[in-house]
């Protein structure tokens, strides 16, 4: 399995680009992971091989607070669903400040949410990331998850 983490936009603060290169090292210890900077939403189209749902070379979930909420451990079965039955990449897209567009909801395959409040883009991706990290923790038994 390969996970992709793209956002738009340039990384403006340092503590940021620190945790999202910590969390893909955690995170390369169960799966193949890699972030992406991307310019705009085209670009995530375009390099990430999503040209539709039928015959995409990735599969897209974009996290906006109007998806589907889940909990950690239902954030890890569908992770653990999706390495047992699919063998394209996920990619998972965090959007510019003001979300995405109608053509990229349009490509994506799921619509994800961190919670119901509006986090700043940068803070979003970091929250993703950890989250992708406790899943597969979750999904192998590590004691990084207590369950609360």
């Amino acid at each position: 399995m390969k996970i992709r983490i793209a956002w738009i936009g340039k990384t403006k603060e340092p503590a940021v680009a620190s945790l999202t290169e910590e969390y893909l090292k955690r995170i390369s210890r169960y799966v193949q992971a890699e972030g992406i900077a991307l310019r705009d939403e085209q670009d995530l189209l375009a390099k990430c091989g999503v040209s539709g749902k039928a015959g995409s070379k990735s599969t897209l979930v974009l996290m906006d607070s109007r998806g589907k909420e889940f909990s950690s451990e239902q954030f890890a079965k569908f992770l653990g669903d999706y390495q047992d039955r699919n063998p394209v990449p996920l990619v998972f897209a965090i959007g510019g400040a003001d979300g995405f567009g109608k053509d990229t909801i349009s490509a994506a395959h799921h619509v994800i949410s961190l919670g119901k409040m509006t986090l700043a883009h940068e803070l979003a991706r970091v929250v993703l990331l950890e989250q992708v990290y406790r899943a597969f923790t979750i999904l192998k038994g590590h004691p990084y998850h207590s369950g609360h």
